[in-house]
């Protein structure tokens, strides 16, 4: 998957590819930056900005993203695990809990 962020400092489109999950209509992403202490630049975008667009092969579906609470973590993790046992790795390397982001469809017009 490719993820269209909006750049926070810039403004700018930011392209950045993805593992994701599905969930239902949703798309889950893991925060790991590969256990890095610090968040990912597309995560730092969505959080300034949750407006974004997912391109999955040919389709382009603009998105909202918002962070999982609890609840869904518990649920959603052992599964992206599952897909990707690198994820716990990650986990592992760092003492900040991976956030996990759920990429909502919406009908809004993005720039």
């Amino acid at each position: 998957m490719l993820l269209i962020t909006t750049g926070r400092k810039t403004g700018k489109p930011r392209t950045t590819p993805l593992f994701y999950l599905k969930d239902g209509d949703n798309l889950i992403l893991v925060t790991s930056n590969g256990g890095s202490a610090t968040h990912p630049t597309w995560w730092l975008n969505l959080q300034a900005n949750p407006q974004a667009r997912v391109e999955l092969g040919s389709k382009k579906l603009p998105v909202t993203a918002r962070q999982a609470d609890a609840e869904e973590r518990k649920r959603l993790w052992p599964l992206l695990v599952a897909m990707y046992a690198g994820y716990a790795g990650n986990q592992k390397k760092t003492a900040r809990e991976i956030p996990l982001v759920i990429l909502s469809p919406t009908e809004e017009n993005l720039p």
